[in-house]
């Protein structure tokens, strides 16, 4: 199934494309990152309440009329790693991953712990417990022909984040071979600066490492989280979007705090996957105040105009509203 930025009716993203230069999304992606659920939903910090932010985010995600290939996860699904907290997470995110017919694609965070991860989410043998603890949980993931790489930056008893030579080697060959679509990478700790200082003790370690193995290869983009804030840079000449948290946010405006989260502008990302390029867009989850709309039956209507009318009645600064749909009234569409 080809993604959709969402719509009215059949062929609407096609009529869409129409209107101006761009074609239509080859897929499209929802990142989530930091849900930091707990077991029995215990609120975070004791006043977060993240089972309901993730709801939230499923709501929204499965009420958007966008149809969305794959949902990537990047890492701190869980506080405290337990099993419970996996087992609400599954709950909440599978059965809408179902109707949307979305691949679902998890990452170890920092706050995650390798054995529950493997045997919650990925179905791996509660007896291979000690392997899965000490195995880095990185797997390919084929949608479509993008290939999506989770790579586990995580270090066992530790918040800062790492690449083993070993892993690094493992991605190497991965990468030998281009895919169809290229390659995205999804990883928890991102490889960019923050204006955070105290977010340099928890980075990424030897960051030069992965540049030398992404550098010249199919990579088209790197998705991330840990930073409960959204942002955007390069690395090794390669896109990296990292999403903000469900759970909480960070704000950078209070001189007088080393760090300040804040429950408070939550998102999550759309990633529009085109031949040529990807677009990252962050998507709030609260509900605002509606202070200009339009409905979406128009987008039919509207396809059966003339284009050079079309232009004219969308972007005169002379034209309203009223004229639109007189326009359409005239034109019997």
């Amino acid at each position: 199934m080809l993604g959709h930025i969402g719509g009215s009716g059949e062929g609407d993203m096609a009529t869409k494309a129409r209107w101006g230069q761009h074609p239509a999304a080859d897929l499209v992606i929802a990142h989530i990152s930091d849900t930091h659920l707990l077991t029995g939903g215990v609120p975070l910090n004791g006043s977060i309440d993240t089972v309901a932010n993730l709801h939230l985010a499923m709501e929204r995600l499965a009420g958007s009329g966008i149809d969305f290939d794959a949902l990537v996860f990047t890492g701190d699904l869980t506080d405290l790693g337990e099993p419970g907290a996996y087992d609400i997470l599954r709950d909440a995110v599978e059965p809408v991953a179902a109707r949307l017919g979305a691949e679902v694609i998890w990452v170890m965070g920092n706050h995650d712990e390798r054995a529950p991860f493997a045997a919650a989410l990925y179905g791996e043998s509660v007896e291979n417990a000690g392997e899965n603890a000490a195995r880095p949980q990185d797997r390919v993931h084929d949608v479509h022909g993008l290939r999506i790489i989770a790579l586990d930056s995580t270090v066992p008893g530790y918040h800062h984040g790492e690449l083993t030579d070993a892993q690094l080697d493992w991605l190497r060959r991965e990468l030998a071979a281009p895919a169809p679509r290229g390659t995205l990478l999804a990883l928890h700790h991102p490889p960019v600066p923050s204006p955070i200082d105290f977010h340099d003790a928890l980075e990424l370690r030897d960051q030069h490492k992965l540049a030398e193995v992404v550098e010249g290869t199919d990579v088209r983009g790197i998705l991330g989280g840990h930073l409960h804030y959204s942002t955007h840079s390069t690395f090794a000449g390669v896109p990296v979007s990292v999403a903000a948290a469900t759970c909480y946010t960070m704000t950078f405006l209070e001189p007088d705090r080393l760090l300040s989260g804040v429950d408070g502008g939550q998102s999550i990302d759309l990633v529009h996957v085109y031949d040529d390029r990807i677009v990252h867009t962050v998507a709030p989850l609260a509900r605002f105040p509606e202070v200009a709309s339009r409905p979406a039956d128009l987008i039919d209507r509207i396809s059966k105009l003339d284009p050079e009318l079309r232009l004219e009645l969308l972007s005169s600064k002379e034209s309203t509203f009223d004229r639109l749909l007189r326009a359409l009234d005239d034109a019997g569409a």
